[in-house]
């Protein structure tokens, strides 16, 4: 059975809400990316080097990146020979297997949240400012809190104008204690207060809000270290989780921001925001292959449950799941 075929017999099957969310998410991506393989595929009866050179375009177009396109391409050649495929129709499906494998690879990356079994979870959020950061720790909380958690939030941001309201309005909004200092006030005490409060009300969950000035970025990062040595004194082994949000729609931009997060603070996992607003959702594929860092969530929307953990088959169903309703036939 193809691999296109397993997989709508998997999620067609089902049509649970989280793939749900994938495909519609993903509508941008998958109509600009169906549409010039589709298109390839009609051009070129056989697969030859022009064809693989024109799926290198379409690849480079969708921001996968220039090393995993590379490993694609030289992958779906030896699968090509190895099931001795003529047809250029036959090669949508190994595609798609193939780009499930690059992202799982060998040393699968955990995808899932570090949440502690006893005591106070702390999760630090980065990144620069404009990228969704907030929106997302608001939808993060909102998730927690379904899952039967005490959440509260840290307003670490204390220098951007209107940040600390913006996270008290989503706390607000989805009902837990927002810890927060002055506007200017030092990041650092800020979060020493949010810990001892934590600690005192009995919460699992601590979402710690940081400043994302990268234009500053000596002076960011000094502040970061200083946020992240506060909350390792009062919570040892903490924080358990560093998430960067990165936004989907500024591409290999967001690769350049990861890793100078990734400098100073052990970056665990990056949230993928907006990837519903992009055509070039294939920067899932190039994060993990050039940062050996785990995408752990993603933005689908603009809804309260439209942030969806990463699931490496729902994204690529999602990416796919047009043509695997065009499945032309079965390669074994």
């Amino acid at each position: 059975m193809s691999f296109f075929k397993k997989l709508k017999d998997k999620f067609t099957a089902s049509e649970d809400s989280m793939t749900n969310k994938f495909r519609e998410g993903l509508t941008k991506t998958r109509d600009n990316f169906t549409a010039k393989v589709n298109d390839l595929v009609a051009r070129y009866r056989t697969v030859d080097e022009d064809f693989f050179e024109e799926l290198e375009e379409i690849l480079f177009q969708a921001d996968v990146g220039f090393d995993t396109v590379m490993k694609l391409v030289e992958e779906l050649k030896m699968e090509v020979k190895r099931q001795n495929i003529q047809d250029s129709k036959d090669i949508r499906s190994v595609i798609s297997q193939k780009l499930v494998e690059i992202y799982q690879g060998d040393d699968e990356l955990d995808a899932s949240l570090s949440i502690q079994e006893e005591g106070l979870t702390v999760v630090l959020f980065v990144g620069v400012n404009g990228v969704g950061k907030t929106t997302t720790i608001g939808k993060l909380a909102h998730q927690l809190k379904e899952d039967g958690k005490k959440v509260m939030l840290a307003a670490g941001d204390t220098f951007r104008a209107g940040a600390i309201e913006q996270l008290e309005v989503w706390g607000d909004r989805v009902g837990v204690d927002v810890i927060k200092q002055g506007e200017g006030s030092d990041p650092a005490a800020v979060m020493f207060d949010a810990v001892q409060s934590a600690k005192a009300r009995k919460a699992d969950v601590l979402i710690c809000d940081t400043a994302g000035r990268l234009q500053n970025k000596v002076n960011l990062m000094k502040e970061l270290e200083k946020v992240k040595r506060v909350i390792e004194r009062e919570v040892p082994g903490a924080p358990h989780e560093v998430l960067i949000a990165l936004d989907a729609t500024t591409g290999q931009n967001a690769m350049t921001q990861a890793k100078t997060f990734k400098e100073v603070t052990d970056v665990s996992g990056i949230v993928l925001t907006k990837l519903d607003g992009t055509a070039k959702g294939g920067i899932v594929l190039a994060i993990k292959q050039e940062l050996g860092i785990p995408v752990k969530y993603v933005g689908l929307g603009e809804q309260m449950d439209d942030l969806q953990p990463f699931d490496a088959e729902k994204y690529v169903y999602g990416l796919f799941s047009d043509l695997v309703d065009e499945e032309p036939s079965e390669i074994e």
